[in-house]
């Protein structure tokens, strides 16, 4: 181990460090095959700028993040010639599935999706997958209906090209909200979606941060579900922020439980509550704030943020109670209007997303940072592959790059 972080120190900076524990390097080293670092170069490099989509910089590393620059996954040299793993992309998140593809060391997929002009959907595979472990990259974000369709066609018309099994993976899962009855005679929409998918031919289905648990139970097929706080944490833990000045706030009552996991990481930081009452959907009415955050800087901790009339309502409170600076933290931003008015008008000090949902450029501003979930994603596709532990990765990824630094 010594010798390969000696030879390789420049190329060590690659690792996603936030996937890999001290044991897991362990792991790999005692592989009987030798490590290969496997890079690819984009077609095009990200641009960053004042307001565009930015990706954690922590302590000295290079001015890009260090999977943009050069990809890099420890696994054994068979894998770099293993055909049998195919990644296709939809056209919801073009740019998310490139970057998956990169870390892995894979080229996407090469598929035809067009439009006819009534609007029907049609796509064809461009190479064969019979036999293969095919893997499909499509968040179901705005518009909706759109792209879940899309998601299923492409499943179809890779069940029919005879692959061997088909795994959506869905970054986004949209009608995850509608996922039980509060009023009469209401659908569960959650539900229809995953029959949908199911009875369309997907054999897996590898999701993050669904809306509610309880969403995996609705498919009648295995479900990989991750989370993006890890992500999330690392940024923060590159942050000067005072531990004992720190607390974690969730928006609502339903999201205390995320709030406190987020708040464990982040050195048990205490928690509050915004105390809220929504009459219809997509309004919100603030109540109060359960907890103490005078004189704290208060994160805010959701799954998504669709118009931002909760977590901008929740916000103009804790400025209120007195908090010193107020962060949104969330992994799904959907942004439907009139989300970028409330989020820029000066209540956040940050607004970080990560791009399971593509931002377009009209919706940047000044206060946004957008990190990628493309190492997260492309892991635990290998470990899906390889038939290894994906529950593990929830645990690896709390560990900071601090703690692995630290011991090397």
């Amino acid at each position: 181990m010594a010798t390969l972080l000696q030879a390789s120190s420049s190329a060590f900076t690659c690792f996603p460090t936030s996937l890999f524990s001290k044991d897991h390097f362990f792991r790999f080293r005692q592989h009987s095959h030798p490590l290969v670092l496997r890079c690819c170069n984009l077609v095009e490099p990200l641009k960053f700028e004042n307001g565009k989509p930015q990706l954690p910089l922590l302590d000295s590393q290079p001015a890009f993040p260090s999977f943009l620059l050069s990809s890099t996954h420890l696994h054994s040299s068979e894998n770099k010639h293993d055909t049998r793993l195919r990644i296709f992309s939809g056209t919801a998140n073009l740019a998310l599935s490139q970057e998956i593809a990169c870390y892995m060391g894979l080229e996407l997929g090469k598929i035809k999706i067009k439009r006819f002009a009534d609007g029907e959907i049609y796509v064809q595979l461009q190479e064969s997958v019979r036999g293969c472990d095919v893997y499909l990259v499509q968040p179901t974000c705005p518009p909706a209906n759109e792209n879940l369709m899309e998601l299923l066609i492409m499943i179809d018309a890779c069940r029919r090209a005879s692959a061997k099994t088909i795994t959506a993976v869905i970054p986004y899962f949209g009608y995850a909200r509608a996922d039980r009855k509060t009023q009469g005679r209401e659908s569960i929409a959650a539900k229809l979606v995953a029959n949908l998918i199911t009875e369309a031919g997907a054999n897996r289905v590898l999701a993050c941060d669904l809306h509610s648990g309880q969403s995996m139970g609705y498919f009648d097929i295995p479900v990989d579900h991750v989370y993006g706080q890890p992500v999330i944490l690392d940024y923060l833990a590159s942050k000067t922020i005072c531990s004992d000045d720190l607390v974690v706030v969730s928006p609502d009552v339903g999201g205390v439980a995320r709030a406190r996991a987020f708040a464990k990481k982040l050195s048990d930081a205490p928690l509050a509550i915004v105390d809220k009452r929504r009459h219809v959907h997509n309004v919100a009415e603030v109540m109060n704030l359960i907890g103490d955050v005078k004189g704290k800087v208060a994160v805010m901790v959701d799954d998504m943020i669709d118009t931002a009339g909760t977590i901008a309502k929740g916000a103009a409170l804790l400025h209120q109670e007195g908090a010193r600076e107020v962060y949104a933290c969330t992994t799904h931003a959907v942004f439907s209007p009139p989300a970028i008015e409330r989020l820029s008008s000066g209540l956040f000090q940050e607004v970080i997303i990560t791009n399971t949902i593509p931002v377009s450029e009209k919706n940047y501003f000044p206060q946004l940072t957008v990190l990628s979930v493309a190492n997260l994603l492309g892991e635990t596709i290998w470990r899906i592959h390889d038939d290894c532990s994906v529950s593990s990765i929830i645990q690896e990824n709390y560990l900071l790059d601090v703690i692995i630094n630290s011991q090397y």
